[in-house]
């Protein structure tokens, strides 16, 4: 089976300054065409640093994507990299002069100097137009392995990559097939997920299953590879359904979805409405709710009563109450609920309280504790969590877990 490998480089990424986006764009589209990336490097932006990770890629596949560094500053070097990698010299090509002159000139701009440079590219190596900017790709063999470098700024690296590249890539794949299915999962971890498992998660496997978790979220992968991609999707569907009955209420959506869109489909389907009361979450319940497109068909309103006057102004919940058991109790939370049910009138309401740090906890209550009351016509349930992480963290996954009390709710 043909495998790739993705090469980045610049000291940007490197420091975190710009986030590379490439490398993921370019993993899906190679898996899209039955061609996995086996590996990704990052390199700064030096020549041996670039050399060492040309040679490091090119060992591990039969493909080696490139991108940036193919800029006109002093600090692009991929071009003078790859000509030391492919042990022949930079040869000027002066179609590509006049291109790059040209885009300067339809822009009534004079092309400075430094942009000589990028016409340069190494001997023997064949270009690929960039229509987009001034940096001209190029692609070149050697010892069998094929190579491809695009430029590191994604929207010309994209389009080089889409009208250029791809089809190339798609005949380099040959007959070989990968098919991907993607399972959703929310409510225990990562390694209940394995326990659950077993044997299916060894390494080497076909289908291989890769698991990621995202703010609770966890992301079964499901890669079946085969020499048709009948065969390869078969073998997927076959491992999802078992995948379904071993997870069975976990499993929350398919491919890209997310709990709120899940949650919402259901909630229109079935006509219900909800609104929410949200404190330590300061309204990202209600955000990621409202993020789904036609969203007003079943959310009809939130609160943020993040002080003790405004959950007792606003949600009636009674100052006696958070006296006696503090805000963040499991009181407090289902009075939350109740109050907002009875204002907008909903089919379903959250009340959320907790302790999102970084300060404000203690012994007895801890940072990341989270109360979530979800009403209903049957009353309250309410429980009590308690999540790790830092303040963003806790507050989002403070969010999704309520959503997925309201999924499991629906599905009954």
């Amino acid at each position: 089976m043909k495998k790739a490998s993705i090469v980045t480089i610049g000291n940007e990424v490197l420091s975190g300054q710009t986030l590379d986006t490439n490398a993921a764009y370019l993993g899906r589209k190679l898996l899209s065409i039955g061609i996995p990336a086996v590996s990704c490097y990052t390199v700064g932006d030096e020549v041996d640093l670039i050399v060492r990770g040309l040679e490091l890629a090119s060992g591990d596949a039969d493909l080696v994507l490139v991108t940036g560094g193919l800029g006109p500053t002093g600090d692009d070097l991929t071009r003078q990299a790859c000509a030391k990698f492919l042990g022949v010299d930079l040869q000027l090509q002066d179609e590509l002069l006049q291109k790059i002159r040209k885009f300067f000139a339809m822009r009534d701009l004079q092309m400075p100097e430094a942009n000589t440079i990028q016409a340069y590219i190494p001997t023997g190596a064949k270009a690929i137009e960039n229509r987009v900017g001034t940096a001209p790709g190029f692609t070149a063999c050697k010892n069998d392995k094929l190579f491809f470098v695009m430029p590191g700024v994604p929207v010309e690296m994209k389009q080089m990559f889409e009208e250029s590249v791809l089809s190339r890539l798609s005949e380099f794949a040959g007959k070989q097939a990968v098919a991907v299915r993607k399972l959703k999962c929310f409510g225990t971890g990562e390694s209940k997920i394995a326990e659950l498992l077993g044997d299916l998660c060894q390494r080497g496997r076909n289908p291989l299953i890769n698991c990621t978790v995202r703010a609770g979220v966890i992301t079964l992968d499901i890669i079946a590879t085969a020499g048709d991609k009948a065969t390869a999707e078969g073998m997927a569907e076959k491992d999802e359904k078992l995948l379904d009955g071993l997870l069975g209420e976990l499993v929350y959506g398919r491919g890209e979805q997310t709990l709120a869109e899940v949650v919402g489909k259901e909630l229109a389907k079935q006509g219900k409405t909800i609104a929410v009361a949200e404190s330590c979450t300061g309204g990202c319940l209600a955000k990621l709710l409202t993020d789904i497109a036609g969203a007003s068909r079943y959310f009809k309103q939130g609160w943020v009563t993040y002080s003790n006057s405004c959950k007792s102004s606003e949600l009636g919940v009674s100052a006696d109450l958070i006296e006696k058991h503090g805000a963040v109790s499991e009181q407090v939370a289902e009075a939350m609920a109740q109050g907002v049910k009875k204002n907008a009138g909903t089919d379903f309401a959250v009340g959320i309280t907790g302790i999102a740090g970084p300060t404000g906890g203690s012994e007895q209550k801890p940072v990341g504790l989270v109360y979530i009351s979800l009403g209903s016509d049957n009353g309250c349930e309410t429980r009590r969590f308690v999540i790790s992480g830092d303040r963003e963290l806790i507050r989002l996954r403070a969010a999704q877990t309520a959503l997925n009390m309201l999924r499991l709710k629906l599905e009954v």
